[in-house]
């Protein structure tokens, strides 16, 4: 039988709840063997980023968020010295080291909005199996009409994952951290400590109370 595992890829700066959760939903979902989690070594599309954490951290960050879930793993996949990878170009490793295996690449359904601007697209969904996480705030035949179009454009296969949605995002956090506010719950509690310990995001140490 074939394999069938999930890719978490982003520049998880900070990696939250929201990440998590859509991991495990896809993994509950689509009956994965496990989910990959991918930080990305320094995307096209958010180079020079300053107010970011470095490669280091973000992996750090993931490994520690991650640690307790035995179906997730930490891949290091395009954490190399070129600096990036396009995606297109992480599958076709991926595919061609694992021929056993069909791998589920997790987005939210905002990028998938975007996804004709991505390099290579046709190319993404030979590789594989797309999964669209449904967002509150788009109207559902929205997201229906946008993934006839691309199944039929690129013979895609393309599915719609069913998750709670939570208004969160890396760059509030971020913005939430250099303002001294609280991040707990949003945040694994080993991923504040972290932050707190490396002065991430902000010159001063954060207070976070009881941390878990």
């Amino acid at each position: 039988m074939r394999k069938r595992v999930g890719i978490m890829g982003g520049t998880f700066d900070p990696i939250h709840i929201g990440h998590l959760i859509l991991g495990e939903s896809a993994y509950q979902q689509f009956g994965l063997d496990k989910v990959l989690f991918m930080p990305s070594g320094n995307p096209p599309h958010k180079q020079n980023r300053e107010d970011g954490a470095s490669n280091e951290e973000r992996v750090e960050m993931v490994r520690r968020a991650i640690a307790s879930n035995q179906h997730f793993e930490l891949s290091l996949e395009e954490m190399h010295e070129q600096g990036y990878n396009y995606t297109r170009e992480t599958l076709e490793r991926l595919t061609t080291l694992h021929t056993d295996t069909d791998y589920y690449f997790i987005m939210g359904a905002d990028s998938l909005l975007n996804f004709e601007t991505w390099k290579d697209p046709q190319e993404i969904c030979r590789l594989c199996v797309i999964v669209a996480a449904v967002r509150d705030h788009m109207p559902a035949q929205q997201l229906d009409e946008k993934i006839a179009r691309l199944n039929v454009r690129y013979s895609a296969d393309i599915r719609k994952l069913e998750t709670p949605n939570l208004d969160i995002s890396s760059h509030a956090i971020r913005t939430w951290v250099a303002e001294g506010k609280s991040c707990r719950y949003y945040v694994p509690g080993k991923v504040l400590s972290y932050i707190s310990e490396r002065d991430i995001y902000r010159k001063q140490k954060m207070t976070f109370g009881e941390l878990e």
